[in-house]
């Protein structure tokens, strides 16, 4: 197969759905000689902040000269993303190699995978082929039926910070959510954990009790400095030495304090990584679609954030920056969110909105998208396109204007097509 048939394979409607269980995986990865045996992990979950503290890590162990293995989604631009040795991405000739050997087996199952599913086989099986000494392993929802919790005891698992979503397939409560993440806790494992709410800590240090697994609380009293600038933070975590962090948002000194907590645990089980590492690796980090600058006349951002938690600090990321000027928003989301809740968040900042409609299957469309955010008071109006969106953004901000793009990660590559084709 070339790429576009292979790409046409993992993405198949066979293989669409959401379906709880590992059996599938297990079976998947057994039928290959399981990959993930042979491997070792720091397991990611959480609500927010996964992506961002997934690839600080993964900078940072590369910097200490680990062949570092990173799986993460959702993609940006190329799906090629998804799977990365040491900073690159899956080349086109090695995914189609590993999902013509993987092919014959997914066919061959009763009960077919889901995409994830095989997409998690397939990461498996690249970094094992690539050699990878240890694999920065993101979840893609919940953790305890997550595909990716096939792995044994992982050298750490991270809980990064826990909100309300996906709470049809996780839980009502907070406490439902926080119990599904813990999933990625085993026996006798090490734990590093955002934490922040005091019901989210209580499950996090009962479900490591009953475990036996030693838990750690991300110490965020040792952020001693924080500058926030359109081009990155100037950052200080005790006791290091200041650092530039090249991401931006105000959740992003956090998200680098959980992932320093994590590399000193991985530090203190005998990892190679010196004080430099870390505040070089972290000098170097990239993560795209995390309020991500795309340019400054106007001042252009784009950010993934697809649900209240992640609206807020947005919010709170464009107060720190702008005060109290007016943004003009270009949102699209997922009709299963909780919009009204995401809208609350950010209209107050709104000059306007323009909505869109991403390119998903299950995407809200713009006209009912503009008539939830008139009934929170905003001035909205709907755009047939994501390009006539951002047309229409940068013609109301004007050049000394803020456009904020937002909503989903699943239209951020067709925000950036846009935006690079009207500059």
């Amino acid at each position: 197969m070339g790429i576009k048939e292979t790409l046409e394979y993992i993405h198949n409607v066979k293989w669409q759905g959401s379906k709880p269980g590992l059996e599938r995986t297990i079976n998947l990865l057994a039928a290959i000689g399981n990959p993930e045996s042979k491997l070792k992990f720091v397991h990611i979950a959480g609500t927010n902040g996964k992506g961002s503290t997934a690839a600080c890590i993964a900078t940072v162990l590369q910097k200490a000269g680990y062949r570092t293995g990173l799986y993460t989604s959702p993609y940006i631009l190329r799906f090629n993303e998804r799977i990365q040795i040491d900073g690159e991405h899956i080349p086109d000739d090695e995914l189609e190699a590993m999902v013509g050997e993987i092919k014959p087996y997914a066919d061959a199952m009763e009960d077919s995978p889901t995409e994830f599913e095989i997409i998690t086989a397939l990461a498996m099986k690249y970094f094992l082929h690539k050699k990878a000494e240890i694999v920065v392993l993101e979840v893609g929802m919940g953790g305890a039926l997550d595909s990716t919790n096939v792995i044994k005891t992982p050298e750490v698992a991270v809980i990064t910070s826990i909100g309300y979503d996906h709470v049809a397939e996780l839980g009502p409560t907070i406490e439902d959510i926080a119990f599904a993440k813990a999933g990625i806790i085993k026996k006798n494992c090490e734990v590093v954990v955002y934490g922040g709410l005091p019901e989210v800590e209580a499950v996090f240090e009962r479900t490591a009790a009953e475990k036996g697994a030693k838990l750690t609380k991300a110490d965020f009293t040792r952020i001693r400095k924080q500058e926030f600038s359109l081009d990155g933070i100037n950052l200080g975590v005790k006791p290091y030495s200041d650092f530039r962090l090249p991401l931006n948002g105000v959740f992003q000194p956090k998200n680098a304090t959980l992932a320093i907590t994590a590399l000193e645990v991985l530090r203190e089980k005998g990892y190679r990584i010196t004080d430099n590492d870390i505040t070089e690796g972290l000098s170097r980090v990239s993560w795209q679609g995390r309020f991500e600058i795309l340019g400054l006349s106007p001042v252009f951002i784009l950010d993934g954030a697809h649900n209240p938690q992640g609206m807020q600090v947005v919010a709170d990321s464009l107060k720190v920056l702008f005060g109290s000027r007016k943004i003009v928003f270009v949102i699209g989301v997922m009709a299963d969110k909780d919009v009204d809740s995401m809208i609350e968040s950010i209209a107050p900042l709104a000059k306007e909105f323009i909505a869109v409609r991403p390119n998903y299957f299950r995407a809200m469309d713009a006209l009912s998208l503009s008539e939830k955010l008139r009934k929170h008071g905003a001035v909205a109006a709907a755009a047939e396109t994501v390009a006539d969106g951002i047309d229409r953004a940068i013609g109301i901000a004007g050049e000394n204007g803020i456009v904020c793009a937002l909503g989903s990660l699943y239209f951020s590559a067709d925000i950036r097509d846009a935006y690079n084709d009207f500059s």
